[in-house]
């Protein structure tokens, strides 16, 4: 049975439950990010250099390779693209934490969540996906929702234009990211914790010379607390995260993790209001909640036709063409 089809008798609490726990786990990381005084390059950078070490420990436990029947030219293209995975990842990390800095955790996160969208359009442009008319409205009242929270942030914040174009362009990051992923199990199939080792290394140099141009003098932790919260930062959110998500999506239906994955910016936006003490007045708490409908709108994926459907259809345009 397709994912699309998985009826709610037949999907585990569990997995509902754990696809929770990990986003709102994602979303306390933004708030490692807002108090650590590193650069949003070299954050990303010690959290892809942990959880790369990580990864590779687990990849050794469970003595994962790759399978031996994939020829050494599908290999190759496999490696090479979950290092691109990676390094689109490590820029949408970057990005994301100068956004966090700007306009706050709940900003950006619900900005980089919009990643949805660039998804779409790659989809369309590299796979040659056809994009509903649901999704195509989705993006309407995505932008919109955007724009209300856009204008209260651009009359009392300096930094809200920087914010906000990281914030969307790390969103843009993330569905390339994701796309390389998508195109690495194309290549050959590639076992989860050595594909994530390689993102985490590619991700990981990719960063090294922005990082060195860009954070200097804010590269290192400053303390012992820092450094504490930078391990925790590259492990639990990268991995413990990224292994509940990851382990969750496959069990429950499209339509339900669409929805569950906004916990991540509800997450954020709560610990930005009443954690951090950010403003956040009534029309930027409708632009979220209309950014976040059309968040989950646009993850819907339209149901395949039956064979039956599908050739009355092709019957009737026949018959149409022929009267022509």
């Amino acid at each position: 049975m397709s994912q699309t089809h998985v009826h709610s008798e037949q999907q585990p609490p569990y997995a509902a439950v754990g696809l929770i726990i990990g986003c709102i786990i994602f979303g306390l990381g933004s708030l490692i990010v807002a108090h650590v005084e590193v650069g949003g390059f070299a954050m990303s950078f010690w959290r892809l250099a942990i959880s790369g070490i990580v990864f590779t420990l687990l990849a050794v436990l469970f003595k994962q390779r790759m399978p031996d029947n994939i020829s050494t030219q599908n290999k190759s293209k496999a490696l090479i693209y979950g290092c691109l995975s990676g390094a689109f990842l490590g820029v949408d990390l970057a990005l994301w934490h100068e956004s966090i800095y700007a306009v706050g955790p709940g900003i950006s996160t619900l900005l980089n969540s919009l990643q949805i969208f660039f998804l779409a359009a790659l989809g369309y442009i590299i796979f040659k996906e056809r994009q509903t008319l649901v999704q195509l409205i989705s993006l309407f009242i995505a932008l919109a929702g955007v724009v209300l929270i856009a204008s209260p942030e651009f009359a009392n914040n300096n930094h809200a234009a920087y914010g906000f174009i990281t914030g969307i362009v790390s969103a843009s990051m993330l569905a390339a990211s994701m796309t390389f992923i998508r195109m690495t199990h194309q290549a050959a199939p590639t076992p989860i914790f050595i594909l994530m080792q390689r993102v985490s290394l590619g991700g990981g140099l990719a960063m090294i010379l922005p990082m060195l141009l860009l954070d200097g003098g804010k590269i290192l932790p400053n303390s012992l607390s820092e450094l504490g919260w930078i391990i925790i930062y590259g492990t639990v959110m990268q991995c413990l995260a990224w292994g509940l998500i990851a382990y969750s999506i496959p069990k429950l239906s499209l339509a339900l993790t669409g929805l569950l994955l906004l916990s991540e910016p509800v997450a954020a936006l709560v610990i930005d209001y009443f954690w951090l003490h950010k403003p956040i007045n009534g029309a930027q708490w409708t632009g979220a909640m209309l950014t976040m409908f059309a968040i989950y709108l646009g993850s819907l994926k339209p149901k395949p036709l039956r064979q039956n459907t599908k050739l009355r259809r092709y019957r009737f345009f026949a018959r149409f063409y022929r009267r022509r």
